[in-house]
C-alpha cells in the first residue's frame, strides 16, 4: 500500500487508515476475534493507521488494540487517539473538557490501555467551547515536549479554531467527515487545510454504511446500533438517501467495483493529503475497502458521480441537532 506524508510535518501514513470505532459494538454486536483478526488483516495489507478514541466503549476499543498490537513492533503502526468527551456508566455523554490538567488524565489512561509510551496523534474529540482553543492545544504541546505524544490533531474544527490552533503549535491534521453525502468541508476548511499544511484523515467515507450498498430498510435492528439516531438513518431521509445509493451502483457497475469501493476511491480521489479511515469491522468488509486502492476513477466517472452527488443531497443533518451543535466545522468561516 502506498504511504504518503500525513500533512506538512507529520509522519509517513498508509494511503488508508482503519478507523476502530465499529470494532466495539457501536455499530451493534461485534466479534472480539473477528475485530481482532480484521486489524491484523488490515496490517498485513499495509495499513499502519490506526484510529480509535478513549471514549470508544469506555475504553474497549483500546485494550482490544492494545490486545491486537501485542506482538507488533510499536514503529510498525500510528496510533491516532481522540480525547474529550465525558460519559457516565450508562453509556451517556456528559460534556467536554479539554482542559490541559484533564488532558493529561485522558492521556495517562489511554497510554496504560494501549500498553505503550506514546500516541502518534492526539487530538481532541470535539471543540470545548469552555476553553480556548489556545489552552488545550498548549497543553497538549507540553506532552509533545515531554515524548508522550508525537503530533497534535484536530477534529470537527472550523477554518478559523484551525488557524488559532496552528498559531500555538503545529498541527498535523484535521479529523473530518467527508464523503459523497458529507462535503461541508469543501466550502472553506479544505482550502484552509491546504494553505496551512494540514493533512486530512476523513471519516464516515462511507456515511457509517449507508452509501456502501450493504444498508437496507432492516439493517442496525440488532443490538444497539447508535446509527438508527441518526437523521440520515430515519423515516423519509433513509428512503431518499438509499435511492442516491441505486445511482451509485449503476456507475459502480460502469467502473467495474462495488459501491463502497467507489465511494472510498472518490474521496482518496480529492487530493494526496487526503487518507480515508474505513470502518470496517470485518474481514470481508476490509477486503472489500482495500479493493478501492486499485480502482481508477476516470473523469467521466468523477462528472457522473458529480452529478448524482451534488453538495447537499443528503436528506437530514449528519447528526442530530443536539450534536451538530457541537460540530465547530459546521459554523461560517469569519477569515
Amino acid at each position: 500500500m502506498e504511504q504518503y506524508k500525513l500533512g506538512s510535518t507529520g509522519p509517513n501514513v498508509s494511503s488508508l487508515g482503519l478507523g476502530c470505532m465499529a470494532l466495539s459494538d457501536a455499530y451493534g454486536p461485534t466479534d472480539r476475534g473477528e475485530s481482532i483478526a480484521t486489524i491484523h488483516a488490515a496490517l498485513d495489507a499495509g495499513i499502519t493507521l490506526l484510529d480509535t478514541g478513549d471514549f470508544y466503549t469506555m475504553g474497549h476499543n483500546e485494550m482490544l488494540i492494545r490486545e491486537a498490537l501485542k506482538d507488533v513492533p510499536r514503529e510498525k503502526v500510528q496510533l491516532s487517539v481522540k480525547f474529550g468527551p465525558l460519559r457516565g456508566p450508562a453509556g451517556e455523554f456528559a460534556g467536554m473538557d479539554c482542559r490541559p490538567t484533564a488532558i493529561k488524565n485522558f492521556l495517562a489512561y489511554s497510554l496504560q490501555r494501549l500498553g505503550t509510551d506514546y500516541i502518534d496523534v492526539y487530538r481532541p474529540a470535539r471543540l470545548d467551547p469552555s476553553i480556548p482553543i489556545e489552552e488545550t492545544i498548549g497543553g497538549i504541546a507540553e506532552m509533545v515536549k515531554a515524548g508522550y505524544v508525537k503530533h497534535i490533531g484536530l477534529s470537527e474544527v472550523g477554518s478559523d479554531t484551525l488557524r488559532r490552533a496552528h498559531a500555538v503549535h503545529p498541527i498535523v491534521d484535521l479529523q473530518i467527515e467527508y464523503s459523497l453525502i458529507a462535503r461541508g468541508i469543501e466550502r472553506d476548511i479544505l482550502k484552509t487545510c491546504r494553505e496551512l499544511g494540514i493533512g486530512i484523515t476523513a471519516y464516515g467515507v462511507l456515511a457509517r454504511g449507508l452509501i456502501s450498498g450493504h444498508w437496507s430498510k432492516d439493517s442496525g435492528k440488532v443490538g444497539k446500533d447508535f446509527r438508527l439516531m441518526g437523521p440520515r438513518f430515519q423515516g423519509a431521509n433513509l428512503d431518499a438517501n438509499l435511492a442516491l445509493v441505486d445511482s451509485l451502483r449503476v456507475i459502480a457497475k460502469d467502473v467495474g467495483a462495488t459501491p463502497a469501493q467507489v465511494a472510498i476511491a472518490w474521496v482518496a480521489a480529492q487530493g494526496q493529503e487526503i487518507v480515508p479511515l474505513v470502518g470496517a469491522r470485518t474481514r470481508n468488509r476490509l477486503t472489500e475497502a482495500l479493493g478501492a486502492t486499485k480502482v481508477t476513477l476516470t473523469p467521466a466517472h468523477l462528472a457522473a458521480l458529480a452529478k448524482a452527488f451534488p453538495p447537499n443531497v443528503a436528506s437530514g443533518t449528519r447528526y442530530a441537532a443536539e450534536q451538530m451543535a457541537h460540530l465547530d466545522s459546521e459554523k461560517p468561516a469569519t477569515m
